[in-house]
């Protein structure tokens, strides 16, 4: 079998690590109003939840924002699982300050589990859909 393309679905078992920032490492003055460390656990616990309810074999991987503890981090989980799919999340690509974080983690992903896929959500509440776009279900 030859190795899929960009546009070729993954299988619906495919095993899926869900990076983010753990929220205790967040600035929550830059959040909206009522965003604080609690709410945004519980909104990343009930996206957990909704992976789990939709059936994928998703690893959560919450990180630091050092680029070494983070890669580090990541590390571990490839040590462990073999992914197909990498789910990183908005608060790692969308904050200019993250650049170097972002670009780690790709690297580290691309480096250390040769042909994973990528996929990105904007929030926690659309990591679902992020996971249906390239798995198919």
């Amino acid at each position: 079998m030859g190795r899929p393309t960009t546009s070729t679905p993954l299988p619906g078992d495919t095993k899926v690590l869900s990076i983010g920032l753990h929220p205790r490492v967040l600035d929550y003055s830059r959040m909206p109003d009522g965003v604080d460390e609690a709410v945004f656990t519980a909104r990343i616990e009930a996206a957990n939840a909704a992976l789990r309810e939709a059936g994928f074999d998703a690893v959560v991987c919450l990180i630091d924002l050092s680029p070494d503890r983070a890669e580090e981090t990541v590390r571990e989980q490839l040590r462990e699982h073999a992914f197909g799919l990498a789910m990183i999340g908005g608060g790692v690509r969308m904050l200019p300050e993250n650049t170097l974080l972002f670009e780690r983690l790709v690297n580290v992903l691309t480096e250390a589990a040769p042909g994973i896929r990528l996929c990105f959500n904007t929030t926690p509440e659309d990591t679902v859909e992020a996971l249906r776009r390239w798995i198919q279900t």
